[in-house]
């Protein structure tokens, strides 16, 4: 049961952690969660924070609260990836955390239509035949900044190509 409960915890963290490390200029301050306005089975997934609840930060309850509601409205296999995602987070070094963690704010910073082509370039990426994908990662490690530049300023063109063929009727 405890270790149930630990793996749940993991998960809820994994969950919470972007909204952590999330910070924009252009969000508000989260307001406090209240302990009294969680469901009871979020109390049941938080009761380790019961006690402290009130002396968290508001945006870590917040953060916590969102995450159990997730949490909640997960299949198992979902539940299941989010705790290996957790386990592989918690098996990083401290720097490549912080350095992920710096992307992703990064990420959160650009307009959302930035962030869509992101994703999709990613979603790309991810179908890729693993040996391109590999090539395409080794040619970006040894391409110098500048042509690391020249490769970036060629895929904004290839984009803003696709998108106007995809406005036009």
């Amino acid at each position: 049961m405890n270790e149930m409960r630990s793996l749940f915890l993991a998960g809820l963290l994994a969950l919470a952690a972007p909204a952590l490390f999330a910070q924009t200029n252009a969000a508000p301050p989260a307001a406090a969660v209240e302990w009294s306005s969680l469901s009871p089975e979020q109390k049941q997934m938080l009761g380790k924070f019961q006690d402290r609840w009130s002396s968290l930060p508001p945006a870590r309850q917040e953060a916590l609260a969102r995450g159990s509601e997730r949490w909640m409205q997960m299949n198992p296999e979902q539940r299941a990836q989010a705790r290996h995602r957790f386990q592989t987070w918690r098996q990083l070094p401290p720097e490549q955390r912080a350095m992920l963690r710096s992307r992703w704010e990064r990420f959160r910073a650009l307009p959302p239509n930035q962030q869509r082509a992101l994703r999709e370039n990613f979603r790309k990426f991810k179908q890729l035949p693993p040996e391109r994908r590999r090539a395409l990662r080794e040619r970006w490690r040894n391409a110098t900044p500048e042509q690391r530049e020249r490769m970036l300023e060629r895929l904004k063109r290839r984009e803003a190509r696709q998108q106007e063929r995809s406005e036009q009727p």
